[in-house]
């Protein structure tokens, strides 16, 4: 297992301020409530609180930072939790694991969905084929479910990062085939996610820019 990414360079350090480190119940959002609510919808949801394995860690965005300082930010947040994780999942219970990197607060130029998007692609496209699923929910936005049922909206925005389910999250991914066989075919031999990309975000926004998104299908 490589070793987590520090980025100690990065000029963007200070965009997110960390407000809340890992926690079970965090003061920013009341989490207990949804949880309670979304274990309808997710069947690992419910036991993986119980053992402890649903972190939350919050971050606010510092006044007068624009939408590419926070955008690298929530990459590097993605890349520790996701981090965190791996060795994680060789662990008992270790599909049980998730981390949520929480945001509050505002930027000068972007909600937060338009915050969320390109970190979350990019995570996602790197770690899928190690077995790591990253997702997005924005504040109180509107979700469905797959099966078409209305989701209760999040009580703040997040990227949850957890174990992958390879039989079930492919199909969650079928506008996106490449990454669903990913997924499908998931093993984390402890490979460096960066060993053909540098570990900055200019360079994986470029490289995440040419993978075709659902939306192009």
């Amino acid at each position: 297992m490589t070793a987590p990414h520090d980025g100690a360079s990065r000029p963007t350090a200070g965009a997110l301020r960390l407000t809340e480190a890992r926690t079970e119940n965090p003061a920013s959002a009341d989490v207990n409530r949804y949880l309670s609510t979304m274990e309808q919808y997710c069947p690992f949801l419910q036991p993986s609180t119980a053992r402890g394995m649903t972190g939350w860690t919050v971050y606010e965005i510092a006044s007068g930072t624009y939408r590419y300082e926070v955008e690298a930010e929530l990459f590097h947040a993605g890349v520790q939790a996701a981090e965190w994780i791996r060795p994680l999942m060789a662990r008992p219970n270790g599909l049980l694991a998730c981390e949520n990197v929480v945001i509050v607060g505002q930027c000068a130029d972007a909600d937060h969905r338009e915050l969320l998007a390109w970190p979350h692609w990019a995570l996602k496209n790197l770690y899928g084929p190690v077995g790591v699923m990253f997702g997005k929910f924005v504040k109180g936005a509107a979700e469905t479910s797959r099966a078409g049922h209305n989701i209760p909206p999040a009580p703040a925005s997040f990227l949850p990062v957890r174990a992958a389910v390879r039989p079930l999250d492919p199909k969650f991914l079928t506008n996106t085939p490449d990454l669903a066989a990913a997924v499908a075919g998931a093993v984390d031999d402890g490979r460096d996610v960066f060993e053909h990309i540098p570990c900055e975000w200019k360079a994986v926004r470029e490289w995440a820019s040419s993978l075709p998104r659902p939306e192009q299908r």
